[in-house]
């Protein structure tokens, strides 16, 4: 006869041994969470989210809120550029074959204003897989951290220090021109560790957003482009690569046309270039233009890459000045400098007594 408390002993084992794979995966299962709580992130952002809003691309005037304080915090630390190497970059020159191009994109704003965001452009670009660097002024990363941190976050492009409020670097020495080019640093790398507190995925649905961002920027652009020796060495001292560009779109000309934009474009692009654009709200027809742009450029058997994609891609091609299209051209911003200076150190006291009316800059 058989002995009930051997067979429900014998019951238990068997259970037992059945269930242990279950207990095994289960807790492998809860230690690939524990290792990894990305798994169980929700995405940063949906769809919707990401495309761009009808008034983004507006310029606000907008008194006391445009202010922003650099965060009090020290920058990621870069390896000084050897001191052959701190010069401009004007395009790259490619081995025979490779046509590669890199499209950038300012977004730069002034003291007394807060610019805009051409969403339009980077719905485009993101639709088309087209890669793109963004230059981004510090104070912009902080009055559009969400939008910086989509862009920091998308795999497509990359983003270099464009200064703190566009000040002409030409006419700044000392702790006002270091300011410039570490206060965006520390912007960049505060917008950053905010993204990695927020502990959701990136593009790929996969890993923390986060991961897709380098700790620090390695590429510079100055301002109005003009640049001077005591400039390219503050950069490079910083271990910041100083880029500027080859090919320009004019864009922020209200009267330049796409249709002229384009030809301008198509005709002064070759393999290893650089082009400049904006997407801050002064790139008045510039969405239309890369609608046009970007297939003609493919038709011609162009690839697009970021900055620091061409660079590695060949030899960089330095310039001992900061010019547009030729030496010296860029040195009449001097006076718009000072003349933006100067209205925002009015504005700023306007700010400062309450007198201030926020005021819209409409595209036209």
């Amino acid at each position: 006869m058989l002995n009930p408390a051997r067979s429900g002993l014998r019951r238990l084992r068997v259970a037992a041994a059945l269930l242990a794979p279950c207990v095994v995966l289960l807790f492998l299962s809860a230690a690939a969470v524990a290792e990894d709580p990305g798994r169980t992130s929700p995405v940063c952002w949906s769809a919707d989210m990401l495309t761009s809003k009808p008034d983004d691309h507006r310029i606000h005037a907008a008194g006391r809120s445009a202010l922003r304080a650099a965060p009090k915090r020290t920058p990621v630390a870069g390896q000084p550029l050897d001191p052959t190497l701190r010069l401009a970059i004007r395009r790259v020159d490619l081995p025979p074959g490779l046509k590669l191009v890199a499209l950038t994109f300012d977004l730069c704003e002034q003291p007394h204003e807060i610019a805009g965001y051409q969403g339009a452009i980077v719905d485009y670009l993101r639709a088309e897989r087209v890669k793109a660097t963004f230059f981004a002024g510090g104070k912009w990363m902080l009055t559009h951290r969400d939008r910086t941190q989509q862009l920091m976050s998308d795999p497509l492009f990359e983003i270099g220090n464009h200064s703190w409020e566009h000040r002409n670097l030409r006419l700044l020495r000392g702790p006002a021109l270091v300011s410039e080019i570490e206060n965006t640093q520390v912007s960049y790398e505060q917008v950053r560790e905010e993204l990695g507190a927020r502990q959701c995925l990136g593009f790929d649905g996969r890993r923390p957003a986060v991961q897709s961002s380098p700790a620090r920027l390695s590429l510079f652009r100055f301002p109005f482009g003009a640049c001077d020796d005591p400039s390219l060495e503050a950069v490079g001292q910083m271990g910041l690569k100083a880029i500027q560009w080859d090919v320009s779109s004019g864009d922020p000309w209200a009267g330049q046309t796409a249709e002229r934009m384009t030809r301008g474009v198509l005709g002064g692009v070759k393999p290893g270039s650089i082009v400049l654009f904006h997407a801050n709200g002064r790139g008045w027809h510039t969405a239309e233009a890369v609608r046009a742009i970007i297939p003609a450029l493919k038709a011609k058997g162009y690839r697009f890459v970021t900055v620091t994609e061409l660079l590695a891609s060949g030899n960089p091609i330095y310039s001992r000045t900061c010019y547009d299209s030729r030496p010296g051209d860029t040195n009449r911003y001097d006076q718009v400098a000072q003349r933006l200076n100067g209205q925002a150190v009015r504005q700023k006291a306007k700010a400062d007594s309450g007198g201030f009316r926020t005021e819209v800059h409409k595209q036209p």
